[in-house]
C-alpha cells in the first residue's frame, strides 16, 4: 500500500491559527469553533 497526500479545502482563524475542515463547505462559518470569535476572517488591528 503506497502513501499517499491528500489535499482539501478548509478555513483558518486570522485570530488564534486555528485550522479546520468544516462538513459543509459551501456556506462560510460565522465563529470559529476554537475561540469562537465571529472575526475569525479578519486579522487583529494593530495599535
Amino acid at each position: 500500500m503506497a502513501l499517499v497526500e491528500i489535499t482539501r479545502k478548509g478555513f483558518k482563524c486570522e485570530r488564534c491559527g486555528h485550522e479546520w475542515i468544516p462538513n459543509d463547505i459551501k456556506t462560510e462559518p460565522t465563529v470559529c469553533p476554537s475561540c469562537k470569535s465571529p472575526y475569525w476572517n479578519k486579522p487583529k488591528r494593530k495599535r
